[in-house]
């Protein structure tokens, strides 16, 4: 049999962060296995989000970890992600929601997050293309921006391998072997690999996976829809990305053209990433309304992606996860994992190499659920 030191199952930029950290941390003998191709699943239909501005002080920290990453990405992994740092601008229309991005801004300016509070004057000034009338505020962080994901995904994937990780495609993990309380193996399509660390990053499938070891993570797939209209000239070349936050509608540049995408709220848990031209209209509606320049967009594609959601809409990340020894997962993050994945990897490797990790996990423990101590992510779109 075969034989590794870890084996990771996800092929997505989570997989292959860690994969990256473990080898630069010394760990020689590394598997990942993937069931299809890299980056074929959620993180190549990513919007690329990045960004500082989120609600409890675990997410900013690894967040602000993250950044420094994207920051110098295409140095330090001869990679070039697209990183563009045009900032996210949120608008707050609901009393509740101003309500809590205050206390948002004042939590991450005590972090040390650029971030500041907008009036709508202010916002209009910034965004004079933005109908306002309903606004009540924002918040705007110049730091925050988006990226290619596929790049960033297959950068870490390529200097792992130059490290001497063994990534496999069209390799799909059936089932973990577990005895007496650890896990001793993971067998796959095309053999069985005999380990004593396994680590589940399988986003959307995490579930799955956490089946092969007798748990029940709760952790449910949602489709996220995204559109891009034809080239577009009516909009400034250089936009921040804007989140209209109670109806989750988004929109940025991508190129010469638009990005935007929605949640649809009565969307349930499938693995469907189908586009749906009835639910284009909903957001093309949403578009028009909040800038009316895009009324005369035309659209040119569609996707669907999926989001990996918890209860809180926090991650499950830890070791031994569910009492399972050697069992580690970095899973559910609702919408955040790119945006994440440079620090959670790191993390993960630390765990996995010493045990130990500088970060604050206790909000992203498993048994959270069972103790009703969620503390959850607020800002979530």
């Amino acid at each position: 049999m075969e034989k590794a030191d870890v084996v990771i199952i996800g092929g997505g930029v989570m997989g292959t962060s860690t994969a990256y950290h473990l080898a630069r941390l010394g760990c020689q003998d590394v598997v990942l296995v993937e069931k299809k191709q890299l980056v074929s699943g959620s993180t190549g239909l990513s919007a690329g989000g990045i960004r500082l501005q989120f609600s409890i002080e675990a997410n900013i920290r690894i967040s602000m970890e993250s950044l420094r990453y994207f920051e110098h990405f295409a140095e330090e992994f001869d990679t070039e992600i697209d990183f563009r740092q045009h900032g996210y601008l949120f608008l707050a229309t609901e009393p509740k929601d101003w309500a809590e991005f205050q206390a948002n801004v004042a939590l991450q300016q005590r972090m040390g997050v650029p971030v500041r509070l907008l009036s709508p004057q202010d916002i209009g000034d910034m965004a004079p293309y933005l109908y306002l009338d309903d606004v009540l505020g924002g918040t705007f962080c110049p730091r925050d921006g988006y990226a290619d994901p596929y790049s960033v995904a297959m950068g870490f994937a390529r200097q792992a391998r130059r490290l001497g990780v063994s990534i496999r495609e069209e390799t799909e993990a059936l089932d973990i072997k577990v005895g007496k309380g650890r896990v001793r193996a993971v067998v796959a399509n095309k053999g069985e690999i005999a380990t004593p660390a396994v680590v589940n990053v399988a986003g959307a499938w995490a579930a799955q996976v956490g089946r092969m070891v007798g748990l029940e993570l709760p952790v449910v797939p949602y489709r996220r829809q995204v559109f891009v209209t034809a080239p577009f000239d009516d909009l400034p070349k250089q936009i921040p990305m804007i989140i209209d936050f109670a109806p989750s509608f988004y929109f940025r540049r991508e190129g010469a053209s638009i990005l935007m995408g929605m949640t649809d709220q009565d969307e349930p848990p499938s693995f469907n990433t189908n586009f749906d031209l009835e639910f284009l209209v909903k957001v093309a509606e949403k578009a028009a309304h909040r800038a009316p320049a895009l009324d005369r967009a035309d659209f040119m594609r569609g996707w669907g992606g999926l989001y990996d959601v918890t209860p809180d809409d926090n991650p499950i990340i830890g070791k031994d996860i569910g009492g399972v020894e050697g069992f580690y997962c970095a899973v559910g993050f609702s919408g955040h994992g790119f945006m994440q994945s440079p620090a959670v990897g790191r993390i993960l490797a630390h765990l996995i190499t010493t045990g130990q990790t500088e970060h604050d996990l206790s909000p992203f423990r498993l048994e959270r659920f069972r103790a009703e101590e969620m503390t959850g992510e607020r800002r979530v779109v």
